[in-house]
């Protein structure tokens, strides 16, 4: 184990080397987008790369609004063992004649988007257009938690788990199973299995209840992973001096497993090669969800962000440690479901949720910004009257039956803890305030030459996390 570890670090450090010396004469940003369940990354990306390639909607792009971008092109991206991400496929969807959203992520992909780029200040005139590499990776949220894992024991990990899973309606069926098991009893394959599928259909249940705290993440996207040992454990509570062939003992075992073969190899050959990172996060469909949910994905954002390695990429950096992340944009998507005048408080709460994380990744070197936005604008602004008072609205066409309707899902708060702060007390509910989420489906338009897809703050996004390169 030792052998391998250090075999690993040196691996990553001759990468790191061979990427720092290319870098310096085509710059290459690995960009990783990941977020939690329904945080619109598929629509993000596919957003990101029509906006990059027609840049008419992205004046906050600062090279780009100064003429200094000469051309975007799609390139094969560098990793042959990794699949492609559908880009085509997936635009096609959302800006059709009927357009829809595309499907979520199921696995990891990547694409690379090349832009050749005119150099600014003094000696812009002597030297002559360069090209920067960007390189998307776009992974489960669900994968990204899992690396929380990496630090803790089965019992650790179970008896938080179990204590998390009391009161919650849709761990009923689960708690009463598991509570029927001795852990302490010789392994008994089918009750196992019995017991995997029980925790995997509690954890669908959860993620459709607004929870956050989905892990193991491959139960819920096994692949083909589906059915395997590494698969079948689920937490339960510590026995007394368990055997070697005990129920606790086999459950331990693959949990280990589940950590060395599925977690560690995810870290070791993407998530440690990322050095800018977009974190997507759906805060409305979590306050809509209620304090609980909230509470959740605040715990469950910091425990995911902890596995990041923050800090600045410079030449020797890279050399002799390995990449870092060096930039962080948190984002609350789903900005057009709120009309414009609630977008601060929208990101008020996005900075509120990552506090922890941002302050330690800026201590670490790194920079951090949130945002609200909205990949793909779904929706437009009016303001109705409704008994007398007057409501700023949104109106789209709804995703269940394709109606036309306006939309006002109540008003977000100026501070922050007004909403947190419940949370955090394990509030049932919210007090003065019931927030509401309607599903929009993706506007009908038609793009004019030289424009991407309609969107909310996609250009500023794009200015913090590569316009230093450009």
């Amino acid at each position: 184990m030792v052998i391998s570890t250090l075999a690993d670090g040196v691996a990553r450090q001759i990468e790191a080397a061979s990427d720092a010396v290319t870098g310096v004469f085509e710059p290459v940003v690995r960009l990783g987008v990941t977020g939690l369940a329904r945080s619109g990354k598929t629509v993000f990306i596919t957003s990101l790369v029509a906006n990059l390639l027609d840049r008419g909607r992205m004046p906050q792009l600062v090279a780009n609004a100064e003429g200094r971008i000469e051309a975007a092109f799609l390139q094969p991206q560098p990793d042959d063992l990794v699949p492609r991400f559908d880009f085509e496929t997936h635009l096609a969807a959302m800006t059709g004649q009927t357009p829809q959203w595309p499907e979520s992520t199921r696995a990891i992909s990547e694409l690379r988007v090349s832009l050749r780029v005119r150099p600014n200040g003094l000696l812009s005139g002597f030297q002559g257009a360069r090209t920067v590499h960007l390189d998307i990776v776009d992974y489960p949220g669900e994968w990204l938690l899992d690396l929380g894992l990496m630090d803790k024991s089965f019992a650790q990990w179970s008896a938080e788990v179990l204590e998390r899973l009391q009161g919650r309606n849709e761990a009923a069926e689960y708690l009463g199973l598991v509570s029927a098991m001795d852990g302490g009893a010789d392994l008994d394959e089918p009750k196992a299995q019995a017991l995997a599928a029980a925790f995997t259909e509690y954890l669908h249940a959860a993620r459709g209840a607004g929870y956050s705290d989905c892990t193991p993440g491959r139960f819920l996207l096994p692949g083909d992973l589906a059915g395997s040992p590494v698969l079948t454990f689920a937490p339960m509570a510590a026995a007394e001096k368990p055997g070697r062939r005990s129920m606790w003992r086999t459950f331990e075992k693959r949990f280990e497993a589940y950590k060395a073969q599925v977690v560690k190899p995810f870290f070791r050959d993407h998530f440690a090669r990322i050095d800018r990172q977009v974190v997507l996060v759906d805060v409305l469909g979590a306050i809509h969800a209620g304090p609980r949910a909230v509470e959740d994905m605040r715990g469950g954002l910091a425990d995911t962000l902890a596995a990041f390695r923050p800090g600045r990429n410079a030449f020797l950096t890279r050399l002799l440690m390995g990449k870092r992340v060096e930039k962080i944009l948190f984002a609350a998507t789903k900005a057009d479901h709120l009309h414009h005048s609630q977008h601060p408080q929208l990101t008020n709460i996005m900075q509120a949720l990552t506090r922890e994380a941002a302050d330690r990744a800026q201590f670490a070197g790194a920079k951090t910004e949130a945002l609200s936005l909205a990949s793909l604008r779904a929706t437009v602004e009016e303001t109705v009257t409704h008994e007398g008072r007057k409501l700023d609205c949104v109106r789209g066409r709804l995703l269940e039956d394709g109606r036309q309707a306006a939309f006002y899902p109540g008003a977000l708060p100026q501070d922050a803890s007004a909403l947190l702060t419940p949370a955090k007390a394990g509030a049932e509910r919210w007090l003065e305030q019931d927030y509401q989420v309607m599903k929009f489906a993706p506007a009908a338009n038609t793009l004019r030459p030289g424009d991407g897809p309609p969107h909310i703050r996609m250009d500023r996004a794009a200015q913090f996390l590569i316009g230093d390169v450009l």
